[in-house]
């Protein structure tokens, strides 16, 4: 089973490149994998179990260090085999996340 996110600004339109983010478990918060996204916003994670998890979003390092929020953290449930992806909806003074394809 694979995650994946993908982190887009929606205040200029384009891919949020350079985003540090850290997958870890959701109870005891174990890193799982880290990364940062690619030139099209976006990072994949293989090899992932069953469980509960956590996307950890460095948002200070592409918003800058005035950040409103500087960093996202979102739990989710990985609860069948299907590959999950996470995206993220990113801009100065919000942000959104949803279940993808």
């Amino acid at each position: 089973m694979s995650v994946s996110t993908h982190v887009l600004d929606t205040a200029r339109g384009i891919p949020a490149t350079g985003v540090p983010i850290r997958l870890e478990t959701a109870a005891d918060r174990l890193l799982v994998g880290e990364g940062t996204t690619d030139v099209d916003g976006r990072l994949r994670f293989e090899d992932v179990s069953l469980g509960r998890y956590r996307l950890v979003i460095d948002t200070a390092a592409y918003l800058g260090e005035d950040a409103f929020f500087p960093e996202v953290a979102i739990q989710f449930t990985v609860a069948d085999a299907r590959h999950h992806h996470v995206p993220l909806l990113l801009s100065p003074f919000g942000y959104s996340t949803y279940r993808g394809s």
